[in-house]
């Protein structure tokens, strides 16, 4: 049995690849707004490490489970770059970020996750993609920050900065664990990541909790019960199992929709206002990385 497909039901053909894919797109389309309820009551760094932890024991059930083959030393260097990106840097930045921001307006930076991971993959995999896909990444960056010069970068410039950030840090873990997948497998890198990461998470978790848990609201339970089993662990396996079934070329380009679902989920379940410039520049940005997609190679 593969074990890169045991883990969620099978849906034969090509269409099962679409619907699963789709559903790991749509978890992470909710990270952003689950993360802004939780930390009204959490602090960042303790969601941050707090989700590591969670989804870090369940990934190493997981890994006992399946009796997955251990990574060898090379790989546990790939890893930590992989843990560093998406179990840490992403989270822990994009918590202290919508300190300052709202989710619908952290979600336009989500807009640049596939070209910063395709720029990652030219550097980090020696690509020569073709020249009009620099025009089409200078082109989207610009979308994103003549917008929030726009809409006010000099008052509160610390939340675009820290977006922007973590934007490119989940673009180098997206990049490495995609390469990195390719030996490893699918799942198994998300969840040897959270392993790894694991034996800091869980000390730092106990030093940074809150003093007392009993102010804490059901909406940030609820938001750090997300985080943790869906955009932490649940969500790749839908995304890689979907890159599996239907092909990385084909599927990857559903994360396009990822600003579209996070807009929608922020305005219905938050009730956040979502500007028609927040709208305008999300799909600017879409375009354009769709653009770059096309002459990546």
């Amino acid at each position: 049995m593969n074990r890169e497909l045991s883990l969620t039901k099978p849906i034969a053909g090509n269409a099962g690849g679409w619907i699963n894919g789709f559903v790991g797109v749509l978890i992470f389309s909710g990270s952003l707004p689950a993360t802004r309820v939780a930390i009204i009551d959490f602090s960042p760094v303790f969601l941050t490490v707090a989700r590591a932890s969670i989804a870090g024991l369940l990934a190493l059930c997981l890994l006992l489970i399946y009796k997955e083959k251990r990574p060898n030393r090379q790989q546990v260097f790939q890893l930590a770059i992989v843990a560093m990106g998406v179990v840490v840097g992403y989270p822990l930045l994009s918590a202290l970020a919508l300190q300052y921001v709202t989710s619908a307006h952290s979600i336009i930076f989500v807009g640049m996750l596939p070209l910063t991971t395709a720029l990652f993959a030219v550097l980090r995999g020696g690509e020569r993609p073709h020249p009009a896909f620099w025009v089409f990444a200078i082109l989207g960056s610009s979308f994103v920050i003549g917008y929030a010069v726009v809409q006010g970068l000099s008052v509160s410039p610390i939340g675009d900065i820290l977006m922007l950030l973590a934007v490119i840090v989940c673009g180098l873990g997206y990049a490495e664990g995609a390469k990195l997948s390719k030996t490893l497998g699918g799942w198994q890198v998300i969840s040897w990541a959270l392993v790894i990461a694991l034996p800091f998470m869980v000390p730092l978790g106990f030093m940074v909790r809150p003093s007392s848990f009993t102010g804490i609201s059901t909406a940030a339970w609820v938001g750090l019960g997300y985080v943790s089993l869906f955009s932490m662990l649940i969500g790749f396996v839908f995304w890689y199992r979907g890159l599996a079934q239907g092909g990385i070329a084909a599927v990857g380009q559903l994360q396009l929709l990822q600003p579209f679902l996070g807009l929608a989920l922020a305005a219905t379940l938050l009730h956040e206002t979502v500007s028609l410039g927040m709208l305008s520049v999300t799909i600017g940005v879409i375009l354009c990385v769709a653009g770059s997609k096309k002459f990546g190679k």
